[in-house]
């Protein structure tokens, strides 16, 4: 085989990578602009305040409840922490910041990023290869 190992081998490898939690999820990855989903994306970054009780960890997983979320980070920088979002309109995604999001316990800001285009995602890349045709401009 290409590994060197058996079928069964690498089964096997594969139950034990699950059981250990190193393999998490198998997921299926759609480039949701070629089938037009509708959907809008957002990219929002926030400070935070903490205190004697709450840290980073209780706001991100705080905010990591919410179905809109799909994924949070702590990061540095200006921010604290960053999270993408998604919505059916530009809308739905404001009042989801302004009256989910700004509102909770130690949030101090919010600064929100909408997503125009997507290139890579997962480590796979979304656009196709095939260089665009320039026009020629003459003077």
């Amino acid at each position: 085989t290409l590994l060197g190992r058996s079928e069964e081998e690498v089964a096997a490898e594969i139950k034990r990578l699950e059981g250990s939690g190193v393999i998490r999820k198998y997921m299926t990855m759609i480039n949701w602009e070629k089938i037009n989903d509708g959907y809008v994306y957002a990219i929002v970054e926030l400070k935070v305040s903490l205190s004697r009780d709450k840290g980073y960890d209780a706001i991100a997983e705080r905010i990591s409840r919410f179905s809109e979320v799909q994924s949070v980070r702590l990061i540095s920088g200006d921010h604290d922490i960053s999270f993408t979002v998604r919505g059916r309109s530009m809308k739905d995604v404001a009042f989801f910041v302004t009256d989910k999001i700004s509102t909770l316990e130690g949030v101090e800001s919010t600064c929100t990023h909408f997503v125009l285009k997507s290139y890579k995602e997962h480590g796979v890349i979304l656009y196709d290869r095939a260089s665009p045709k320039r026009l020629v401009v003459t003077a």
